[in-house]
């Protein structure tokens, strides 16, 4: 099955009580998120946990709260295995085998339909995981016509119609499902095989269960949001009132910050100081320094989080639950540095006309970024002499179809040794492209992001959607944690910015 990535809508709730008595009367439904039940270890029921369980179990509940607050493309997807790969074909050569059981259990004489019985006892309790509370009417003629008790003694009789019982779920399902899954619903339609209808009704369950799911988280959102500020900020007071000094961490990372919005601006407008910009946009911010004011302070130590040293263990203890995001976007940060720096360098060789073509450019990007995923597996210096060498080729092709002059041997040679050199942090390109991208950060935790975006720094246009996706992660995590940790950073910033200089103190409207 595929990964199901969009929130998709759902039917309007009131269609459920409105419809005649049979399956014409559902509605949306609501996810029953909770861990699948324990059931005996048979082989029937084996299966249907592998594809009922679509949600692994979650062991953090506040990390996938945070998560789901702050992102708000937040949503789950069901595991899907590589065909290829060892677990998918275990996988498959199981459910195959399941599959071909019950074939055989049906076509036995007389049937067999103890596993039928379980897949249908299964459907049941998923069709009513996907109704909503007030769905009374809908949930009896569920109980009613799966009753299973009374299935049971039709099968003992030989007299279970699971082809006629398939017919009634797929109706049920019709009207339960969201509109994006209405094709897949009618498609089941017509499978005549009992088998191979049962196998396509779980498929598309899943899909369902999982829309809701996803329906569910972003309805929820709202709610988590306004609760758990109070929520954290009360459980981090608790552990505050027993160790006093647990913000002595903070207190330091934020006396590093405003040290560093004191210290002079270096002379060079290439290299532009991320801690001594003060926006109002990206091009104009070295050269507009601001007074000393918390929300600069504040802004300076959450970008000096994207420097952080690993072997430091002063990490801000305000920020602890946030380290492991901060981590990723720093790696995310530092891959973006990268690829600008190669698409900078990359232009230098290009010439004007190539360069000024957007699918060239584009093209180049989407390169460079594949073959650094082999940093993953390789030395980067290993990695980025083949960046080099496919991004000369790449140049050295496109010139001669536009029929301009091809890179020379030289230039070729040359362009491959600057990529290769591209990674380290005292290379020159390097060194400009993250001081601007960090500058772009901070514009975006001043300013907004879409207002950074519309006077980038140079060398960054060629990475904007990148970088927007970036600043608005680094922006909401923020954000986020000013929300909690507002009134700390308060009291803290009091004792470092003079009161001639701080025009606002609070930082809880940040």
């Amino acid at each position: 099955m595929t990964d199901v990535e969009e929130n998709v809508p759902l039917k309007d709730p009131g269609d459920a009580e409105r419809g005649p008595c049979k399956p014409e009367t559902s509605g949306p439904t609501r996810e029953d998120m909770s861990s699948p039940k324990d059931h005996p270890s048979r082989r029937c029921t084996s299966y249907v946990l592998s594809v009922t369980g679509l949600i692994d179990t979650v062991n953090d509940v506040s990390m996938l709260s945070k998560e789901i607050r702050m992102n708000h493309d937040f949503h789950m997807e069901e595991k899907v295995l590589p065909p290829s790969s060892l677990e998918g074909r275990v996988k498959e050569t199981v459910h195959n085998a399941f599959w071909d059981h019950l074939e055989e259990q049906l076509l036995a004489t007389p049937p067999d339909f103890s596993c039928a019985l379980e897949l249908l006892k299964e459907i049941k309790e998923i069709l009513l995981s996907l109704l909503l509370p007030c769905q009374n009417r809908l949930r009896s003629e569920i109980e009613e016509a799966l009753d299973m008790n009374l299935l049971k003694q039709e099968a003992e009789h030989g007299a279970l119609n699971v082809p006629h019982l398939s017919k009634y779920i797929l109706n049920v399902m019709t009207l339960l499902c969201a509109p994006v899954r209405d094709e897949a619903v009618q498609k089941l339609e017509n499978i005549t095989d009992p088998v191979r209808l049962l196998r396509g009704i779980f498929q598309v369950l899943g899909l369902m269960k999982m829309d809701m799911v996803n329906y569910t988280i972003q309805s929820l959102q709202p709610q988590l949001q306004e609760h758990s500020v109070q929520y954290e900020r009360a459980k981090f007071q608790e552990l505050l009132n027993k160790q006093p000094s647990l913000l002595d961490h903070t207190t330091k990372w934020l006396t590093r910050a405003a040290a560093d919005l004191s210290t002079p601006p270096p002379s060079c407008p290439d290299t532009p100081d991320s801690s001594s910009v003060v926006c109002p946009s990206p091009s104009e911010a070295a050269n507009s320094p601001e007074p000393l004011n918390p929300k600069m302070v504040l802004s300076q130590g959450f970008l000096n989080l994207l420097l952080w040293d690993p072997e430091d263990a002063e990490f801000p203890e305000t920020l602890l639950i946030d380290r492991a995001q901060l981590q990723e976007l720093e790696a995310q940060l530092r891959q973006l540095t990268i690829l600008a720096s190669v698409l900078l360098v990359a232009s230098s060789f290009s010439g004007s006309v190539l360069f000024g073509s957007p699918q060239f450019m584009d093209k180049l990007k989407r390169i460079t970024k594949a073959l650094m995923e082999e940093f993953k597996s390789r030395p980067e210096e290993e990695a980025m002499l083949t960046v080099g060498e496919q991004v000369s080729q790449e140049i050295h092709q496109s010139l001669k179809n536009m029929g301009l002059a091809a890179l020379s041997s030289d230039s070729t040679a040359s362009l491959i040794g600057e990529l290769q050199n591209i990674t380290k942090k005292e290379n020159c390109v390097h060194s400009v492209i993250d001081q601007r991208i960090h500058l772009f950060l901070k514009c975006c935790l001043v300013l907004g992001v879409q207002r950074s975006l519309l006077d980038l720094p140079g060398g960054l246009t060629l990475i904007e959607a990148e970088l927007a996706e970036l600043g608005q992660k680094f922006v909401n995590l923020t954000h986020h944690n000013q929300q909690v940790f507002g009134p700390y950073y308060t009291e803290i910033l009091k004792t470092l910015i003079p009161p001639a200089q701080a025009l606002e103190t609070e930082v809880g409207s940040l």
